[in-house]
């Protein structure tokens, strides 16, 4: 059965570089995607299953980092990065390699004997290396910007920017986007401690609201407060507990 790969790197020259250079130093190696930011490339996780994944760390759309969260444990990942600090430190919690640019032919050469030496074992679970990472590349932990969500047998990714507002849906959340709505195995609470706290209020105790989604805040007929979306026609209802957070508006 042949390895196959995805190569995630923004630059169109150095991804054309690295198809050309692995071709080279691992013939057999079946590339199925090339992705040119960090959404590409987590969709084309979900569509291939890769064995392998060579993933630029600083990635528009998500960054290298979230797209690893979505790799963890599902593949093997060799980081690509112009940063000693952060390729040392993934080397040495786990991940399967680093590469340092501008990429050469033998270390990627070193990097793939590396990869074929751990494809009978199960990849790295990854998630203590990101934290790290993270911690070390802006101070903190950083923010979710990105869902995994299901609709049907389908799985979308979703950028947090595009949903409108999460709402608990039984044992699921649902996210809610301009055009559609898709479901979530995180409860509200978790999804508070991820979200920013600028952008994404809780209204109700079963409702979080993007703040750029809303267009208006009104009282209904019964002088409840509701909140009227930019681009839904449904209106969301403001609990008596969160009303306080728009009487300024």
């Amino acid at each position: 059965m042949s390895v196959r790969a995805i190569i995630a790197e923004d630059e169109s020259l150095l991804r054309f570089e690295m198809s050309e250079l692995l071709a080279t130093v691992w013939p057999d190696l079946d590339i199925v995607a090339l992705a040119e930011d960090g959404v590409k490339a987590a969709q084309a996780i979900e569509k291939h299953a890769p064995d392998v994944l060579f993933l630029d760390i600083q990635m528009p759309g998500m960054s290298g980092l979230e797209v690893a969260r979505v790799a963890s444990g599902r593949c093997h990942v060799v980081f690509v990065t112009a940063y000693d600090q952060h390729a040392v430190a993934a080397f040495e919690q786990g991940a399967v390699d680093y590469v340092m640019k501008p990429v050469n032919a033998a270390r990627l050469h070193t990097a793939c004997n590396r990869i074929r030496q751990r494809l009978s074992s199960a990849p790295a679970n990854l998630d203590c290396l990101l934290q790290s990472l993270s911690e070390r590349r802006i101070g903190g932990r950083p923010y979710l910007r990105w869902i995994n969500a299901s609709k049907g047998a389908e799985v979308h990714i979703l950028t947090t920017d595009e949903i409108c507002y999460f709402q608990s849906d039984t044992k699921y959340t649902r996210a809610v986007t301009a055009s559609t709505d898709a479901l979530l195995r995180k409860s509200l609470k978790e999804l508070l401690d991820e979200l920013d706290p600028a952008v994404f209020w809780q209204i109700h105790r079963a409702t979080i609201v993007n703040l750029n989604a809303i267009s208006s805040v009104a009282r209904d007929a019964h002088g409840r407060m509701i909140l009227k979306l930019r681009q839904r026609q449904e209106i969301l209802l403001v609990s008596d507990t969160f009303a306080h957070l728009f009487r300024q508006m």
